[in-house]
């Protein structure tokens, strides 16, 4: 059973609790189901915070739901835990590991996904020089103490201007949460995914990408890749942001997921 927290759940327990509210309850429960499901699913040693301000801000259009990515060593059992908590149908936003894992959901189960939305993400496979990187770092893991997030790995994933901060800070608070057993999994999962650029022309759902500026893990460069092969799919840029998107710039990242959800579903 896939692990996904969601926002909507105390809300729906309440609106069924209240004795003598029966008017309310109905009227709260026909909220929630007019709510657009929508999984999120966080990035590489990020928990379900990373898309709490995108939850909150779309609290009136969504029913969000937050993926456990931290579970599984493979992109593929990633995607079919996901799935197998998922309503019958929704919206899909995946953030850099969690963009792989939709790209894998869109394989197995294009007729689930209503819209897709790829934030700092790529459809390219590992390189062999990358994943000799990420296996000396697991070595190095496994023979010495995890330590999260240090400043030179910080530097890559945000832009300059957050390296010190509310946003540095909630980086290492998830890295810490997630820990060095979880990230040796995700690791083997991101180096053994397979390469989904062959694949993206059979995408004919409203799909959204994003990238930021200055993102040095999945440059600008690959997001356009996925835009161009990606029929009908809209591009988006956003300036002085690294890799984090949704926590570096939460209120773009926020306008950007709403008119997302306003687009016809497929």
């Amino acid at each position: 059973m896939a692990s996904l927290a969601t926002d909507t759940a105390e809300f729906t327990t309440e609106a069924h609790s209240a004795p003598g509210q029966t008017a309310w309850n109905r009227a709260s429960a026909d909220h929630v189901l007019a709510l657009e499901p929508v999984v999120f699913l966080p990035g590489l040693l990020c928990d379900q915070s990373l898309w709490r301000r995108q939850v909150h801000a779309l609290a009136d259009v969504a029913a969000p739901m937050i993926a456990d990515l931290t579970l599984d060593d493979t992109i593929g059992a990633m995607a079919e835990r996901t799935l197998a908590a998922a309503p019958r149908r929704f919206s899909l936003a995946g953030l850099s590991m969690g963009g792989y894992v939709a790209l894998e959901i869109m394989r197995r189960a294009p007729e689930r996904v209503s819209r897709l939305a790829l934030i700092n993400s790529s459809a390219r496979g590992d390189t062999p020089e990358r994943s000799r990187q990420r296996k000396a770092g697991i070595e190095s893991l496994r023979r010495g103490k995890f330590v999260g997030i240090t400043h030179r790995l910080l530097g890559d994933l945000v832009h300059a201007d957050n390296t010190v901060g509310p946003v540095a800070d909630e980086m290492r608070g998830m890295a810490s949460r997630v820990g060095g057993d979880a990230f040796i999994r995700q690791q083997h999962a991101i180096m053994t995914r397979p390469d989904s650029l062959d694949s993206l022309g059979a995408i004919r759902v409203p799909t959204m990408i994003v990238v930021g500026e200055g993102d040095r893990i999945t440059p600008p460069d690959h997001a356009r890749e996925i835009h161009s092969r990606i029929e009908g799919s809209s591009f988006h840029m956003i300036g002085a942001c690294g890799h984090m998107a949704a926590l570096e710039h939460p209120e773009q990242v926020n306008f950007l997921l709403r008119n997302w959800l306003q687009r016809q579903a497929a």
